[in-house]
């Protein structure tokens, strides 16, 4: 009998651990499966969350089949201990185990809001945003000129947030004076900049910066990237240009910068530029005449007048030779590129095509007709 019970123990202990390994199995598999969240969602973790407060976060959200399984995991996983804040995307069908990662692995958050300082051509302004997790793109929340001082609840209750996110976005063709007036308007950057950096010397790009993060330090990085397109490109360019040095470039570079905006045309219009300064020709471009009038510190907002196309200036590319004395804005990568590597062409006029680009002629002839076309075209517009 005593046989009989052992064996009948022992039956029951074998079958135990055979139902405990399928369990164990059965929960390996679940915890590394497709997850059951149909549309991607945006998980905040807050400073000192725990395990349960995230799990019910993602239980409430439709992310986890079953929190008590998504707490062993980790616990398992030794990772119960390792969240990190901020706000994260979970991607749909994430499953229990890439959820775990997201959250424990650190770094910036990838959803939530977002404060970009954009710094335009003709204005500044801060936009705040948030991610949509469904569309995975940023939905504007709130606009704001640069010139705000008292600013509503809303933003500061995003500015509390500490997983907020900052950038500063400088278009191309901004002028020096632009970016150093918005970054010192900037109500989430510190510190102080006393002169206005030289024309052309700051990367028109992209910079996630931190709250409190130092004006002159930011400063630094923007001329750092451009001293880096600059000597790259250079470094490619290719033969026979009509000048000899980086800081040449650059100048003219900025010229093609405020002539067009379309991508598709900036070697054709560097090319029109190299044209004439070889052949030799005066440049003859407005932008130049515009920035010896505002040095970059304004817009003008009307059209040049006479007096100030024949004005002696260092600027006016009607009356002197070749390039001016500096940029007349940041030009981008892609302009710095085009005119070390332009179009082969033998345009030397464009003009406005009314659809926003240029059309371009080898004769005079050809464009004083080019011309007459977009005056017409301005004509029927005004009627």
């Amino acid at each position: 009998m005593w046989k009989h019970f052992a064996a009948n123990a022992l039956t029951l202990l074998i079958v135990g651990l055979v139902v405990l390994a399928g369990m164990v199995a059965m929960a390996q598999r679940s915890f590394v499966a497709p997850g059951p969240l149909a549309e991607a969602i945006c998980l905040r973790v807050d400073q000192g969350a725990t395990l349960r407060g995230v799990t019910r976060s993602l239980e409430e959200q439709g992310a986890i089949s079953s929190g008590m399984l998504f707490r062993v995991g980790a616990q398992y996983d030794g990772r119960d201990s390792q969240l990190r804040f901020g706000s994260y995307l979970v991607p749909a069908g994430a499953s229990m185990t890439e959820i775990l990662d997201i959250v424990t692995r650190g770094g910036a958050s990838t959803c939530g809001t977002e404060v970009v300082l954009r710094v335009g051509v003709t204005r500044s302004e801060y936009l705040v945003r948030e991610l949509n997790p469904a569309t995975n793109r940023f939905d504007e929340v709130l606009e704001l000129p640069l010139e705000t001082v008292d600013f509503p609840d809303a933003y500061q209750a995003f500015a509390a947030l500490p997983d907020t996110r900052y950038r500063i976005a400088i278009a191309e063709g901004a002028t020096s004076w632009q970016v150093w007036n918005a970054l010192g308007a900037a109500e989430f950057l510190s510190g102080s900049v006393a002169e206005i950096p030289a024309e052309g010397t700051l990367a028109p790009e992209s910079y996630e910066v931190r709250r409190g993060a130092d004006r002159a330090e930011l400063i630094g990085e923007m001329q750092a990237r451009q001293v880096v397109a600059l000597t790259s490109a250079w470094e490619t360019r290719v033969d026979g240009l009509p000048f000899e040095t980086p800081q040449e470039a650059l100048i003219l570079a900025s010229i093609v910068e405020k002539e067009t905006g379309v991508a598709d045309e900036r070697r054709v219009v560097a090319s029109v530029f190299i044209n004439r300064l070889r052949a030799p020709m005066r440049l003859q471009t407005d932008p130049t005449v515009i920035y010896g009038i505002t040095l970059g510190q304004r817009i003008l907002g009307r059209g040049l007048r006479r007096s100030e196309l024949n004005a002696e200036t260092p600027y006016n590319t009607y009356r002197i030779d070749g390039l001016p004395p500096t940029p007349i804005a940041n030009p981008g990568r892609a302009s710095i590129e085009a005119v070390l590597n332009p179009e082969e062409t033998d345009y030397l006029f464009f003009v406005a095509d009314g659809t926003g680009g240029h059309v371009f002629a080898t004769t005079l002839a050809e464009h004083n007709r080019n011309v007459a076309q977009w005056r017409q075209i301005e004509a029927d517009r005004n009627q």
